[in-house]
């Protein structure tokens, strides 16, 4: 059967009995001896089936995602949530062309430094190679199954997936799709994994694996992360959560282009995807810049925002007519995944920089038109991704060229940032000699 041809009908996408989680650290682990020598044409040719099952099996995958969808409506799920669970045929063919996307990315394994010879006479290089078994926990977005899919295959990893229980039934048409795709290509099915038993209990149980599971990453809210981290024996990277911080400066409100460029990063940072990590949460502005708050949250609230203002904010814009929520200091540091923003008024630079060093470890913006000032803000805040001049929503695998990302970490060891196809690597040493013993 070709990876193209129709693999699973719907009624067998739901979800039926569940293997052990052991057994399929087993089988990855077995997986991931095979994918992690595949020459990239290799793994290109499985991409390219990936991509042309999901176009085939369309309407089983959106069956299965519109039972998930009503299930999720009937269980009184959030209305974004929902959201983020609903595919269509244009988002299930733009998943597909992500894969494609991820096919034609540069291969980092293998990737080998030039040899140094040492005293002794040995050779000694660093070759890059997959981690091996990654498991990747996330919520209610079936497409990330599939980008984790493509970027593990393409690293040479093996992936075992746990999405949450609103994904069961789309999850269980995506993996049929991907192994149907793989087998045709005469690779381990058990590359890619998916846990369909909803249960904390087998997520425990993938937290454990530290003898056949290579890294835990999680993509969700801080309690799945916290979570993760307190019950993990297998290393977790760290990422997706944190506080999205854009500060206006005086110098970009002066000329009215700049004003006009300030209202639409903003509202591009706020409101193209609320629930997106890389979201605006707190807007800091300058006291000095108070007079360009009125237009901008205009622009927001006729966009559906909510803003939470400090007092000489909410003074400001009671002036101009606007009304607003008054802030509360837990409104500061506070990820609000949603049309929401709060508002802070900074006396100078110093206090901008003082403030996201207390709260900021994400994604951080300065509008500016002084260089210096600029740079000090690149240099000073110590963050996952600065931004000048433009809306934090950048801050992602696919616009910063990795073509698709597993998560973004905000922790430092390892990989820190959007994690593509060279984050899921490491690498180890080669050494080669001619008999050299040590003395």
């Amino acid at each position: 059967m070709s990876a193209a041809q129709s693999t699973t009908p719907p009624h067998e996408t739901q979800p039926s009995g569940t293997q052990p989680v052991r057994l399929m650290g087993v089988q990855a682990r077995a997986a991931a001896r095979v994918l992690r020598s595949l020459p990239t044409a290799r793994k290109v040719s499985a991409l390219h089936a990936i991509a042309a099952g999901l176009r085939a099996n369309a309407p089983a995958i959106l069956t299965a995602n519109a039972q998930d969808v009503q299930a999720a409506i009937e269980a009184g799920l959030p209305e974004p949530m929902v959201a983020r669970l609903r595919l269509d045929a244009r988002m299930l063919d733009g998943i597909a062309a992500d894969v494609e996307a991820v096919s034609r990315l540069p291969d980092p394994v293998g990737e080998t430094t030039p040899a140094q010879t040492q005293p002794s006479g040995i050779r000694v290089s660093t070759r890059r190679v997959p981690l091996g078994v990654l498991g990747v926990i996330y919520e209610s977005r079936p497409n990330v199954t599939v980008d984790v899919a493509a970027l593990a295959l393409m690293s040479g990893n093996a992936v075992i997936l746990r999405g949450g229980k609103e994904t069961v039934r789309s999850n269980a048409a995506l993996e049929a799709v991907i192994h149907a795709a793989l087998r045709a290509q005469g690779l381990p099915a058990d590359g890619v994994q998916v846990i369909r038993d909803p249960a904390r209990e087998r997520m425990l149980e993938l937290l454990k694996l530290d003898d056949l599971v290579d890294a835990i990453i999680p993509r969700g809210g801080a309690g799945l992360h916290r979570y993760c981290v307190e019950n993990a024996t297998v290393p977790v990277i760290v990422g997706g959560i944190g506080v999205v911080h854009v500060y206006l400066d005086p110098s970009f409100t002066r000329d009215p282009g700049d004003r006009a460029r300030a209202a639409a990063i903003i509202r591009n940072a706020k409101v193209q995807k609320p629930s997106a990590c890389n979201a605006l949460d707190t807007l800091l502005i300058h006291q000095d810049a108070l007079d360009a708050l009125p237009d901008i949250a205009r622009d927001l609230q006729a966009h559906g925002v909510t803003l939470r203002t400090d007092p000489p904010a909410h003074a400001a814009l009671s002036a101009a007519g606007i009304t607003t929520d008054p802030a509360t200091d837990a409104d500061y540091g506070t990820e609000f995944l949603a049309l929401t923003a709060s508002v802070k008024t900074v006396p100078s630079f110093e206090d901008a920089l003082d403030f996201i060093a207390a709260r900021g470890n994400h994604t951080d913006v300065i509008l500016t038109r002084d260089e210096a000032q600029a740079g000090r803000f690149i240099e000073d805040v110590d963050s996952a991704a600065v931004v000048v001049n433009a809306s934090p929503r950048f801050n992602d695998g696919g616009q910063l060229g990795l073509g698709a990302e597993v998560a973004i970490s905000t922790q430092k060891l390892h990989a820190r940032g959007p994690m593509g196809l060279r984050e899921l690597t490491t690498t180890k040493w080669v050494v080669e000699g001619n008999g050299e013993v040590r003395g």
